[in-house]
């Protein structure tokens, strides 16, 4: 798969937060009156009148910059933290729109590095022609004084963890893991932790809205980029711009809806996945039905959790590390192939293929140091909404229901929900409808067969927002602009060039 597809697919592809598969955050507070205002009120005036000053980035084509925000909102003199912007300014020809910024989502995804990675050159050229590409590392997140929580040592042993614990040892292990995560966080970041939220990354983004010259806020949101986006449009509806939000999230549901609903949308992209192996002469999971398939898939799971396999380096393949790894290559079926090798692999008593998929989606590198992603999709995730579970046995109660939406992966998706339990700071945000009543046009975009944002969570935000326009990409994969589909990426571009959304309602295949 090309490279910069890679880093497009990890970083757009993180679901909810635990142990096994990670982002998709739907809560946040409602904004609050204050927060609707005028954007600089008397407090945050020194802030919205900062000069942002531009250097090279050593990254040729790019500048970047350093914006103070205060920590704490509701005390704006109570400290600042430091956040990083990158630019790549527009190459003509054509009239400048403006700026566009973007977040490839997670929560805890680096947004400059995806937009040096891809979107300021991947996106299509009339975009980057006439737009500023923009992004800022939320707080919290990659240069934007990151959440810590674990040395890289300790998150190889965290990543091992066994998320379908077959005993009461073996709960209490999983459970004192994500105990241990959570201390790990507070001690190391116990500062920023009560400040990472959806809101207060979305009021960031108005405050370099301002700080670029821009009257409204032009953007392209992923995955948990949609709900950074739709809770931007619901604090300041008059100053949306062109807001498109791909592979939508829904800010509507508690912890568990969107923990079961997610999980079904993995069960409905393995049998995608499943469907097209068995037509192949190479398919590691036989080649008669998707039946067959799952059944093979989970007897592989069973084996790695009776015996872990080698891999070729001091680690072993878990069944947490193979079941991650087949969950990172469900994001893109131009993974397919990879995991088909991989699956094989490891059937053979080699794990390197899916240990490899696995560390992709952890962000660990190969000298076993992990990128801040995980620490800080837990950090917002935990203080967005209510913890899923209350306890193990909460737990245990709702196997059922989370088995029936999946049985290949239901049972792993369940156990790692219960990591919010233990989280020292308390949330602040609650589900909510979110109108953003008044705001121009805004674009939401799901996809059939979106394993990480399911395809009902869009037409449901599509639903909410009172200027909402749904654009439908049947087929599977997570997101959908900029992945071949021309009839998407043709309605997305003229909306973004234009300003005309596509009809509401409109299909592409």
């Amino acid at each position: 798969m090309d490279s910069r597809r890679l880093l497009r697919t990890f970083a757009t592809g993180l679901g909810t937060a635990g142990l096994l598969v990670s982002g998709c955050s739907s809560g946040g507070s409602a904004p609050s009156a204050s927060a609707t205002g005028s954007a600089a009120t008397e407090e945050l005036q020194p802030y919205y009148s900062q000069k942002l000053r531009w250097r090279d980035c050593g990254v040729e084509g790019f500048q970047c910059a350093t914006m103070k925000a205060p920590l704490d909102y509701e005390k704006p003199g109570g400290g600042d933290i430091d956040l990083a912007v990158s630019r790549k300014k527009a190459t003509g020809p054509g009239k400048r729109i403006g700026s566009l910024l973007v977040n490839p989502g997670g929560p805890g995804g680096s947004a400059i590095g995806y937009l040096q990675g891809y979107a300021a050159i991947g996106y299509p050229a009339p975009v980057r022609a006439r737009y500023d590409m923009v992004a800022i590392d939320p707080r919290g997140v990659a240069r934007s004084e990151p959440v810590e929580c674990l040395t890289g040592k300790q998150m190889d042993t965290y990543t091992q963890v066994d998320q379908t614990p077959d005993d009461d040892a073996e709960v209490t292990k999983l459970t004192k893991a994500f105990e241990t995560f959570a201390n790990g966080c507070e001690k190391r970041s116990g500062e920023i932790l009560p400040h990472v939220s959806t809101v207060e990354t979305a009021r960031d983004m108005d405050m370099l809205r301002s700080l670029l010259g821009d009257e409204k806020l032009h953007y392209v949101g992923a995955s948990y980029g949609t709900f950074l986006g739709a809770t931007y449009a619901d604090l300041f509806p008059s100053r949306v711009g062109r807001l498109v939000l791909d592979g939508a999230m829904d800010p509507s549901l508690p912890a568990i809806d969107i923990n079961r609903d997610q999980t079904a949308g993995f069960e409905a992209a393995f049998q995608s996945f499943a469907a097209d192996c068995v037509k192949q002469s190479d398919c590691p999971l036989g080649t008669t039905s998707t039946a067959d398939a799952a059944a093979e898939l989970k007897q592989l799971f069973r084996d790695l959790d009776s015996e872990p396999v080698r891999t070729g380096e001091s680690r072993k393949l878990t069944e947490s590390l193979g079941t991650t790894g087949v969950i990172a290559a469900m994001y893109d079926e131009g993974a397919w192939s990879q995991l088909r090798e991989a699956i094989a692999g490891a059937q053979r008593g080699d794990g390197s293929g899916l240990l490899a998929l696995a560390d992709s989606y952890y962000e660990r590198d190969p000298s076993g140091k992990y990128a801040n992603l995980m620490f800080a999709n837990a950090a917002v995730n935990c203080l967005d909404l209510a913890p899923a579970f209350t306890g193990p046995e909460a737990v245990e109660k709702a196997l059922p229901e989370f088995e029936k939406a999946s049985p290949v992966f239901g049972e792993g998706f369940a156990w790692a929900a219960l990591n919010c339990t233990s989280w020292p700071v308390e949330p602040t945000g609650t589900p909510h409808r979110t109108d953003a009543e008044g705001a121009a046009p805004i674009v939401v975009v799901g996809t059939t067969r979106d394993p990480a944002t399911p395809y009902k969570w869009a037409q449901s935000l599509a639903e909410q927002l009172s200027s909402g326009s749904l654009l439908t990409y049947e087929g599977d994969g997570h997101t959908a602009y900029g992945r071949g589909s021309d009839c998407i990426d043709t309605a997305i571009n003229t909306y973004l060039l234009d300003g005309t959304p596509p009809k509401n309602g409109k299909k592409c295949s």
